[in-house]
């Protein structure tokens, strides 16, 4: 036993005094002192009077050249990696690799070292799996370090806005509490805890908000008590229901019921099909055959084959009712979603909480018609309940967000025509445009169309915006869009995450270390970008961060190069 704790105490010891072991000649000194002894060899330097001038040990200098010798490339490229620009373009190269490979990517360390040994970089930087490991380690510190910094640099000079916040709990390498702002799509709150009660929920979104020159006025979430306990007690705001979990409710016990008895009605009529052609087929082939007197009575294969063919005749009615029976269900699952908006999308007008209620109760009604038509059980009808009261709720949530844009419209002190214009075309048509941002191309095509008819009339000349000044025009545009992003339905974004880090969780065979998961939290808020450029930081702080990647390379050092050239097979 005493031997075994000695044994570990020298391997530790050995392992720290490497770790903190630092080389005389860093690599950069050396790729300089390197390029120096190339110009005064040029000028008829020896060895000895080159290491001389640069005061390096005459051994030292012909060892690196030695080395440079020993590798199995072309001169031109030693040369070239072993100066200060090709050690430059190196360090950049192998940064850029760990970033785009581990951490927005999938691959692993291991992937990595063999990218660099199949480009035969591993000649000139460690390729092995104790070096890039190390490189991974100083990347991910760097980001994490990086993400505090810029966060609270952004913080300070944040203009005040009022956020939305969509949250989840999701269980993907233990449990995770997260909180995205859905606009600028960033990242608010993503981190591991041991609870999601109302108290963990206050605790950690107040330390994600602390700096932030933001107010919470709205959180869109499922129904869990822990949130519901939290966000208007403590936050203050208004919880907005999910219309998902709305739809949720209905698919999963009607239009999943229906859909196993059509199953069943199916499987029924392909059998009875079955038996009628078995059927048809035996009369044929009797008919076929030479006629033979038989004694007794005549078969009775056709009253069989008259049974047969009524059987088949009924299932396959019964399983097209049911089939009319689920499309029914599914054209009232998908109006409640056409129903639940701020603005008419057909007509482009702003619409109250009643009457969308109204139009909502009137799809469940027939969803629940259908489930008593076909004898559901009380589990399916409870669904069908549980959905139905979310309803008052969505009226709350139009009345919210009327509520809070008429105060925000009467705030700007505009002339009774152009509030009204305000109130019923400018933001009802970004409205729309929002709407369409969720359709296809073609589908989301008579909405932009709609949008901009109601929009370009305000500018033109005659119109109530057309005396304003061009900077006046625009702060009233981009009030009107913002305004328009205030009512949100959905939590989308936060569920998409939660894929997402169910997939790195499988790749990584777990996210339990906190410094990947704020790195995949980082890289998400400040190196991803949308088609237009922009990072989510830069949408949510209203300002440009400073680059990541630059950052990066300010922090880690060139990584090391190998101990010894790697031998290379001959053939």
């Amino acid at each position: 036993m005493k031997k075994e704790v000695i044994v570990s105490t020298v391997i530790q010891y050995k392992q720290r005094s490497n770790h903190e072991h630092q080389p005389r000649w860093d690599r950069t000194r050396r790729a300089a002192l390197l390029d120096q002894y190339h110009d005064l060899h040029t000028q008829g330097f020896s060895l000895r009077q080159a290491a001389k001038a640069l005061e390096v040990p005459r051994s030292t200098l012909q060892a690196w050249r030695a080395y440079q010798e020993s590798l199995d490339a072309h001169p031109a490229v030693v040369a070239f990696f072993h100066s200060s620009p090709g050690l430059a373009f190196l360090h950049r190269l192998v940064l850029g690799i760990h970033l785009v490979c581990t951490e927005i990517g999938a691959c692993g360390i291991r992937l990595v070292c063999l990218l660099l040994q199949l480009t035969g970089l591993d000649r000139v930087v460690g390729a092995s799996y104790g070096t890039q490991p190390q490189v991974n380690r100083q990347v991910e510190e760097a980001i994490v370090a990086y993400r505090r910094e810029e966060s609270a640099r952004l913080a300070q000079d944040m203009p005040a806005k009022a956020i939305t916040l969509t949250k989840d709990a999701t269980f993907t390498g233990g449990l995770c509490l997260g909180a995205t702002e859905p606009v600028s799509h960033y990242i608010v709150l993503e981190q591991a805890a041991h609870a999601r009660d109302h108290d963990t929920w206050q605790r950690l979104m107040e330390q994600a908000l602390a700096g932030l020159n933001c107010q919470g006025i709205q959180a869109t979430s499922d129904a869990a008590p822990g949130l519901l306990a939290y966000v208007e007690p403590h936050l203050g705001a208004h919880h907005a229901p999910d219309l998902f979990h709305g739809h949720h409710e209905l698919v999963k016990g009607v239009s999943g019921a229906l859909a196993i008895k059509q199953r069943a009605a199916r499987k029924a009529a392909a059998e009875a099909q079955a038996l009628l052609a078995q059927r048809q087929e035996q009369l044929h082939n009797r008919s076929q055959a030479p006629a033979k007197r038989r004694p007794g009575r005549p078969p009775k294969a056709p009253a069989s084959l008259e049974q047969a063919a009524q059987t088949a005749e009924a299932t396959s009615r019964e399983d097209q009712r049911l089939a009319a029976q689920r499309e029914t269900v599914a054209r009232s699952i998908r109006a409640i979603g056409h129903a639940y908006h701020f603005v008419d999308v057909e007509r482009g007008v702003r619409r109250n909480g009643k009457l969308i209620a109204r139009d909502i109760q009137a799809q469940i009604d027939p969803v629940r018609t259908v489930a008593h038509q076909e004898g559901l059980s009380q589990t399916c009808l409870a669904r069908i309940e549980k959905a139905e009261r979310m309803v008052p709720k969505m009226q709350a949530t139009i009345a919210f967000v009327s509520g809070y844009v008429q105060q925000q419209v009467r705030q700007l002190a505009l002339a009774p025509p152009a509030s009204y214009a305000m109130h019923a075309l400018l933001i009802p048509s970004f409205s729309l445009e929002r709407v369409a941002h969720t359709r296809t191309v073609s589908g989301g095509e008579p909405l932009r169309a709609l949008a901009t008819r109601l929009r370009t009339s305000l500018f033109e000349p005659g119109g109530v915006f057309a005396e304003l000044s061009p900077t006046a025009q625009g702060q009233l545009t981009q009030q009107a869009k913002t305004l328009a992003e205030v009512f949100q339905r959905s939590r989308s974004n936060v569920e998409g995450r939660n894929g997402y880090l169910a997939l790195r969780n499988h790749q990584l065979r777990g996210l339990e270390h906190p410094r990947k998961r704020e790195c995949l939290t980082a890289v998400h808020n400040f190196c991803l970008t949308r088609a237009d450029g922009t990072t989510a930081a830069e949408r949510f702080f209203g300002q440009t961060p400073r680059s990541m990647f630059a950052a990066i390379l300010a922090s880690v050092d060139i990584p090391p190069a190998p101990l010894s050239p790697p031998q290379r097979a001959v053939g």
